[in-house]
């Protein structure tokens, strides 16, 4: 059967792909299982990040379950990205600026002295290690979110529409 629709790149005057597509859905297939199961673990134990660093334990452990529920929800999305790099780049953008505000907090309540150097393991498994390959995705993907990539036509599967 012959395809309906051409493919993006034979319309000169619809914006290409997200350039190097396949990585950055890998990127984002990795970053979203990170998010949900980091995130799942917090929920189910909001303390280990206090027994781990050395903290003292938290009287209010439902905020870090709370933190955990929202990566976890971090992490869905991070997954529709790797569906849909063309579509993810707002995604990608709020989730790179809270990947950057997130160490400067923890970098001022270091340099106060409200918790020790070793409360760092949590933004660089969290934040640090994502930087470039979200930065690089936000560079590709500029021209396809810039532009506006129209929605694909849906095919019917049937004789009836």
């Amino acid at each position: 059967m012959a395809q309906a629709f051409p493919p993006a790149a034979a319309d000169p005057g619809r914006p290409r792909a997200v350039k190097h597509e396949k990585a950055y859905r890998g990127v984002f297939l990795a970053a979203g299982a990170y998010n949900i199961l980091w995130g799942s673990y917090a929920v189910a134990d909001p303390q280990w990040f206090f027994r781990l660093t050395g903290l003292p334990l938290s009287n209010t452990p439902q905020i870090f379950a709370t933190l955990g529920m929202v990566l976890g929800l971090y992490g869905i999305l991070y997954l529709d990205v790797a569906r849909h790099p063309a579509h993810g780049w707002l995604v990608a953008a709020v989730a790179l600026a809270g990947k950057i505000l997130g160490p400067l907090g923890l970098a001022w309540l270091i340099l106060t002295g409200a918790w020790p150097p070793g409360t760092i393991i949590l933004t660089a498994t969290n934040d640090l290690i994502w930087w470039i390959p979200f930065a690089c995705y936000l560079r590709d993907a500029w021209p396809a979110f810039r532009h506006g990539i129209p929605e694909q036509p849906r095919r019917s599967g049937g004789a009836a529409g």
